[in-house]
């Protein structure tokens, strides 16, 4: 199969070379960096790692995955992974994730954090608290229970594009949950590794603002396909 690797990214020139670099070429094809207009060395650090850069300037994280999957579809995957240019998750465990998906047992598979192989604190307690929460709701209103609203995940494409995706904020990833749930996709999970950051200060939840922003979306989204067909 033809996998592309797709990370967004916002300033992050201290990490995402390794990042990229991590990412085993022997199963992706193609690594793409989506960057949202950073004012550091982003650009430079991913090209100079091996991967292709996208620039989306306008805002949200959604938006930017959502240019990623347009590039990789022109290069004709046939599966994306999505992962974090930061130094937070391992992108060696990309691996244990599409293989459920490459061998044929799974359409969506997430990388969920809360599997025991974090490391002691990395997951901040308000991020534990609101995965929770979110992780809950889906269950009830769903009914499928995920541990871990994590944003290391790969589907096929194929199976993306039926999903018709339309949240361009940090509700992107839960909105892929909820309507991989609703479209009966054959859904899996596998532990990763998850640490803390070794650079930088996270944009989700690095501040209360940015958690707050992100959990108001993260349950619009929730509850957002609700009775619909």
């Amino acid at each position: 199969m033809n996998v592309v690797a797709i990370l967004p990214a916002w300033n992050e020139g201290a990490s995402v070379g390794a990042v990229v670099r991590g990412i085993s070429r022997e199963l992706i094809q193609t690594v793409i960096v989506v960057d949202g207009g950073s004012a550091d060395a982003t650009c430079a650090e991913a090209e100079a790692a091996g991967a292709e850069v996208v620039i989306e300037r306008r805002p949200g994280y959604g938006r930017a995955c959502l240019a990623g999957v347009a590039r990789a579809a022109e290069l004709g995957a046939d599966v994306v992974a999505f992962l974090d240019a930061s130094s937070a998750a391992d992108p060696a465990d990309l691996r244990a994730v599409l293989q459920p998906i490459l061998d044929g047992h799974a359409d969506f598979v997430l990388g969920s954090r809360t599997g025991g192989l974090a490391d002691p604190g990395a997951l901040r307690p308000i991020q534990r608290a609101g995965n929770r929460l979110a992780t809950t709701l889906i269950a009830m209103l769903y009914g499928h229970s995920y541990s871990d609203l994590g944003s290391m995940r790969a589907i096929r494409l194929s199976c993306l594009t039926d999903l018709r995706m339309r949240e361009l904020t940090h509700g992107w990833p839960v909105e892929m949950q909820v309507q991989a749930v609703r479209h009966g996709l054959r859904i899996g999970e596998v532990a990763i590794h998850y640490r803390r950051r070794q650079s930088g200060r996270s944009k989700v939840s690095g501040s209360v603002v940015g958690s707050l922003r992100a959990g108001v979306a993260i349950l619009r989204v929730v509850v957002a396909h609700v009775g619909q067909g």
